[in-house]
């Protein structure tokens, strides 16, 4: 429990930091990279991010079979489980480094409509470094999906925040030097290899972790691939949704274009790390209740206790930058990513549903039911797929964030709510009536903001934000405790006011 509790603590530490770096790194990177690399270091990342998919789910499935097997006590099963985990992971890596050669002598084919000849030679020389980094990566990140099913959040979050901390310090030194997109491929390699080997050896000696490759248990294996398959069927729909969109965007209109989407997705993940963080550790404790056969009313309360807490974070986030959102934008990246805005904005948008309701993808992935929302997202995704097609070459970003927008709002608004209530028996009414009725002050409060700023016309600076974004803070905490939360919400707002002032 102390490792749950520390887990979710670290977690929003590692938010904060990552939202921090991210508003302190990025206009620094943006300016030193200029407009057009920074849109190529993006679009490579965007490509080389398909061959993740390679991973095919199988992270969650080593959480999910070690604390199934742990509880039976058997070491030499689970150590033999690892070993078959780590034979499927190196094959996958050799799958990954075929895949990266293929795009390699491709990638002239790809974008040569759009790039110049040094661009292009740039984009090979970052996906070839991006491609070593996966094969490298595959086989050693069972040992990371070990640390989390053993629930060592604390040393796992710890690693995370010196790996954060030390890796944007570099990158900033190696920008400053006058180095550019390259450098920073090469910098993300080598902290990804070191954090690698620290779990490797956190494995060997604190954990005492046995790799056994023999006695694999094939039925094990055949229900671990059905369970796999459609966790990665949802990683395919999940990549097709963020990456497809600078995928598009750098065949029919550039760079430029795909650093104003970019730009809107690097909000859109600070967005969305305020929601997923506490899910990860969420898991090991959802699937105990799960393979118990916890009650329906248990694993309701859990939805609705979680996606409160969820939304006063997710609301604060989504009506802070409704209000204040372009003026940040032309403060920190410029009048060139104006449009990012309007971007920013949509994905925040319909983002908020599923975000608020994300611990039910945590529910359904310990009972072992995620086969319905990947298979629908499939269809889904399929469908904004060719929307983004059709509307990239008349709207360009625009057009493909309207999209993408629209497959999410059917997805995730609409199917899975149904599915939650009908089959998974989540008590989804109950949970929209009181979020309905918590809505009430953030909307007003964000209406009152707007309406305010578009009676005076104030400054466009970063004091001036600062100081905007401080009262807008203030007031919905102020406002939220004492007109929407309830005593279980304001004990832990309390306890956690209490703990800060005996620690100062």
């Amino acid at each position: 429990m102390n490792q749950l509790k520390a887990g979710a603590v670290l977690n929003y530490v590692i938010v904060g930091l990552n939202i921090v770096t991210g508003l302190l790194y990025t206009p620094f990177m943006l300016r030193c990279l200029g407009q057009n690399e920074y849109g190529l270091y993006s679009l490579v990342a965007s490509v080389i991010a398909y061959l993740t998919l390679l991973d095919f789910g199988f992270g969650s499935a080593i959480v999910r079979y070690t604390a199934k097997i742990r509880a039976t006590r058997e070491k030499k099963e689970e150590w033999s489980l690892y070993g078959m985990f780590l034979s499927t992971y190196t094959v996958l890596g050799l799958l990954v480094t075929i895949g990266g050669i293929v795009l390699y002598f491709n990638t002239d084919y790809m974008f040569d409509r759009t790039m110049t000849p040094d661009e292009l030679y740039q984009a090979r020389v970052m996906l070839a470094l991006m491609v070593g980094n996966l094969a490298i990566t595959f086989p050693f990140s069972v040992f990371g999906s070990i640390i989390t099913a053993y629930e060592q959040f604390v040393f796992q979050r710890c690693l995370t925040i010196i790996r954060i901390l030390l890796s944007t310090a570099v990158m900033i030194a190696v920008l400053y030097m006058g180095y550019k997109a390259i450098a920073l491929v090469v910098v993300q390699t080598v902290f990804s290899v070191g954090t690698l080997l620290c779990n490797v050896l956190y494995c060997r000696y604190k954990l005492k972790i046995k790799i056994i490759f023999r006695n694999f248990n094939l039925p094990l294996l055949k229900e671990i691939l059905i369970f796999s398959f459609w966790n990665f069927l949802g990683a395919i729909v999940d990549r097709i949704y963020w990456s497809t969109g600078q995928f598009i965007l750098g065949i029919y209109t550039g760079t430029v274009a795909v650093a104003i989407y970019s730009l809107a997705i690097t909000i859109m993940h600070m967005y969305m790390s305020m929601s997923t963080s506490l899910n990860s550790v969420l898991l090991p404790k959802i699937t105990v209740m799960a393979t118990k056969n916890g009650s329906e009313k248990d694993i309701s309360d859990i939805f609705i206790r979680t996606g409160r807490l969820q939304f006063y974070i997710m609301s604060l986030m989504l009506t802070g930058f409704v209000a204040f959102g372009y003026q940040f934008i032309i403060l920190w990246g410029g009048e060139d990513y104006a449009q990012s805005y309007y971007v920013s904005l949509l994905f925040l948008i319909f983002l908020f549903c599923p975000l608020i309701e994300n611990v039910g993808l945590t529910i359904m992935a310990a009972r072992g039911s995620l086969k319905f929302r990947s298979a629908s997202y499939l269809f889904v995704s399929i469908f904004s797929f060719i929307l983004q097609l059709n509307l990239t070459k008349d709207y360009g970003v625009i057009g493909c964030s309207i999209a993408i927008a629209i497959g999410f709002f059917i997805g995730h608004w609409v199917i899975m709510n149904i599915y939650y209530y009908k089959r998974q028996k989540i008590d989804v009414l109950r949970f929209g009536k009181e979020i309905l009725r918590i809505s009430i002050f953030p909307i007003l409060l964000m209406c009152v903001c707007i309406l305010f700023l578009n009676q005076i016309e104030l400054p466009c600076n970063w004091t001036v934000f600062s100081i905007e974004i401080s009262i807008f803070i203030s007031m919905f905490t102020i406002g939220c405790y004492f007109l929407s939360m309830n005593k279980y919400e304001k004990s832990l707002v309390s306890e956690l006011v209490k703990k800060v002032l005996i620690s100062k």
